[in-house]
């Protein structure tokens, strides 16, 4: 039976890839992003073949927002059983130069949306006895950046949320798991001079849809991915 599935936070890159496999591997899948033209375009690709992706124009930062575009997505496709909490939002700045505006939306669209778009998830996966939740982390949830308080206060909280509910869900068969990329990701359709020392999306993606067939018998709880060059 096809899966039903939803990316939180859909751009160019890592989010069209992750949202690509889900489709290549049959689900049915919900685009949340807030760019409209982006997204119509995305979904109107994913659906080409025998794939079916609904484009969701989201303001990730409104609560209402977020439940409006679940109930669209179990209107077209039924109940959730694959979210990925891939939203984030970076002002680049210190502690000093951050003003309370950019703080408070780092966690608008970070923590607190990924909050709201999980608890929609979980009633859907507590109904019908399992499902997926994958966090899309960074270096930054692990080892604080430079002048990034915000994000880096963003990704410390994705992550302890992920923590948090793998203890909490575990056991009712919703699978919580949090994915570090420790590295820059390749950017879509631009030339770089070294792309072994990058992250390659189409790849990554590979890696959370492992998460998705995992056996409930080895779940993992946190996954690490960088370049083979960078490794360890």
């Amino acid at each position: 039976m096809a899966q039903t599935a939803v990316v939180a936070g859909v751009g160019p890159g890592l989010g069209a890839s992750i949202a690509r496999k889900l489709v290549d591997e049959g689900c049915r899948v919900g685009l949340f992003a807030r760019s409209e033209g982006y997204l119509d375009e995305l979904a109107a690709d994913l659906s080409e073949g025998s794939g079916d992706a609904l484009a969701v124009p989201t303001d990730l930062t409104d609560p209402d927002a977020i439940a409006d575009g679940f109930d669209r997505v179990r209107e077209a496709f039924g109940p959730v059983d694959v979210l990925v909490n891939h939203a984030s939002a970076a002002p680049w700045k210190g502690i000093e130069a951050v003003s309370a505006a950019e703080f408070d939306r780092a966690l608008d669209v970070g923590p607190r949306a990924a909050l709201h778009c999980s608890q929609e998830a979980v009633e859907d996966m507590r109904e019908t006895g399992g499902g997926t939740i994958v966090f899309t982390g960074a270096t930054t949830s692990v080892r604080g950046r430079e002048n990034a308080i915000g994000f880096s206060a963003a990704k410390f909280a994705c992550r302890g949320m992920a923590e948090s509910m793998a203890r909490e869900l575990g056991p009712e068969g919703i699978h919580v798991a949090h994915v570090v990329l420790d590295g820059e990701l390749l950017p879509p359709e631009q030339d770089v001079d070294d792309p072994e020392t990058y992250l390659d999306p189409d790849e990554i993606a590979e890696s959370y849809w492992h998460l998705v067939e995992q056996d409930r018998s080895a779940w993992t709880l946190e996954l690490d991915l960088r370049p083979h060059v960078e490794a360890f």
